[in-house]
C-alpha cells in the first residue's frame, strides 16, 4: 500500500486541515491521545487503489470514539504490502479532544454537526468540512462511511439519511438494524449522501475489541465491492426504524441515576432500554417538582414533549410506543448532545 508522497502534511484552505498521500508509519499503531502529536491536526489522507473511485471513511469526530482508529489500523495493516482494492481517502477528526480523551472540547463545536447541510456557520470548522467534501466530490467518492461509538448500552446498528436501496445494502452489510433520520442537521453522512451512498455506523462503546474487528470487517467489503446494487432489499432482511424526536435535560435542570436530590432521579439502568419497544406506561424515572421537565422536539423542530411523557405520582412514564437509541448514563455526553433519540419502526417503500 503506498500513497502519493508530495502531499504529506500540507495544509490547504482551512487553517485546520492537513492533507497528505502517505500513511506515517506510527500512524498503524498510535492511539488516539497520540494523533494530536503525530498529524498536527485534522488530516485527510487519500491512498490510490485499483478501483479509481475512493471510499471515504471518517474517524474521531468525536474524540472519545476510538473503535474508527482502531478499525483502519486493522485494514492499513493488512494492505501495509499491497494495493489497495479501492482508493481510500480517510479523514482523522478532532485529535484535539481525543488526545484528552473527550467527545470535544469546551468551546469547540461538534465534528459532526458542522458538515454542509447544517443551520450554523462561520468557523474554521464547518470550512474544513467544506473543504473535504468539495475534495470528495473531485474524486468522484464511491460510497462513504463514518464511525463511531456510543456511550451507552447500544446493540451494533448502521444510520442512513435516504431512502434509497442502494443506501440500504450498503447498511445492511453492517447490520440488519437501521435506523433512518433527518435530525440533527450538519451530521457527516448527510453531507455525503448528496455525492454517494452513505452510511454511519455505530459500532457499541469504545474500547470492546468485537466493534474494532466489526467495523473493520465491513470497511473492508466496502473495499472490495465493485458497484452497488440497486435492486429492492428483502423486507425480511432489514428492520427499519425512523428517528422521530430528540430529548434532551434542560440546562437548567438537574439530574442523576438512581439515587440523590436532583430534580431529575432517572432509573440507574436507563440504558439498558435502548433498542428496545417500550409501552405506555415504561417509567423512566422520578421528578422532585412534579413536572416531566425533559424537552423533546421532532423532526421539523416542534415541542413534543407532552406527546411522548407524562407525570404520574412524581413518575416520568412515557404516554406512547417508542423505541429509544443512545441513552447514556454519561453526564458530559448528555449535556454536549442529547438524552436520547425517540424510534419508531417502519417499513422500507
Amino acid at each position: 500500500m503506498r500513497g502519493d508522497k508530495p502531499a504529506a502534511g500540507r495544509h490547504t484552505g482551512s487553517a485546520l486541515l492537513r492533507v497528505r498521500g502517505d500513511i506515517p508509519e506510527d500512524l498503524l499503531s498510535c492511539d488516539a491521545r497520540g494523533l494530536r502529536e503525530l498529524l498536527g491536526g485534522p488530516t485527510l489522507i487519500h491512498l490510490p487503489g485499483r478501483r479509481e473511485q475512493p471510499l471515504f471513511v471518517s474517524i474521531l469526530l468525536h474524540g472519545n470514539e476510538t473503535t474508527g482508529l482502531h478499525a483502519m489500523q486493522r485494514v492499513l495493516r493488512k494492505y501495509r504490502d499491497r494495493e489497495l482494492p479501492r482508493a481510500l481517502s480517510l479523514f482523522i477528526g478532532n485529535v484535539e479532544a481525543a488526545a484528552q480523551g473527550l467527545r470535544r472540547l469546551d468551546g469547540q463545536p461538534d465534528y459532526n454537526r458542522v458538515w454542509p447541510g447544517c443551520d450554523t456557520g462561520g468557523t474554521p470548522e464547518h470550512l474544513m468540512m467544506q473543504q473535504v467534501l468539495d475534495q470528495m466530490r473531485e474524486r468522484k467518492v464511491f460510497a462513504s462511511i463514518d464511525i463511531h461509538n456510543n456511550t451507552g448500552l447500544n446493540p451494533h446498528y448502521a444510520c442512513i439519511n435516504v431512502l434509497d436501496d442502494r443506501f440500504f445494502h450498503l447498511a445492511t452489510l453492517f447490520s440488519r438494524t437501521v435506523v433512518w433520520f433527518t435530525r440533527p442537521l450538519g451530521v457527516q453522512s448527510a453531507a455525503f449522501a448528496g455525492l454517494c451512498p452513505a452510511v454511519t455506523v455505530e459500532c457499541g462503546q469504545a474500547g470492546a475489541a468485537h466493534g474494532d474487528e466489526h467495523a473493520a470487517e465491513f470497511v473492508d467489503a466496502c473495499l472490495n465491492l465493485a458497484a452497488h446494487p440497486d435492486h429492492a432489499i428483502a423486507t425480511h432482511d432489514m428492520d427499519l426504524f425512523h428517528t422521530v424526536a430528540i430529548v434532551r435535560v434542560p440546562e437548567s435542570v438537574s439530574f442523576s441515576f438512581g439515587q440523590g436530590e436532583s430534580d431529575i432521579v432517572f432509573e440507574p439502568d436507563l440504558d439498558h432500554l435502548n433498542f428496545i419497544e417500550l409501552q405506555p406506561g415504561t417509567r423512566l424515572g422520578r421528578v422532585r417538582d412534579g413536572a416531566h421537565l425533559l424537552q423533546a422536539w421532532d423532526n421539523d423542530g416542534h415541542d413534543v414533549a407532552d406527546d411522548y411523557f407524562t407525570v404520574s405520582d412524581g413518575e416520568i412514564r412515557l404516554k406512547r410506543p417508542v423505541m429509544p437509541s443512545m441513552l447514556t448514563l454519561d453526564e458530559r455526553v448528555i449535556r454536549q448532545d442529547c438524552l436520547c433519540y425517540l424510534m419508531e419502526r417502519i417499513q422500507p417503500s
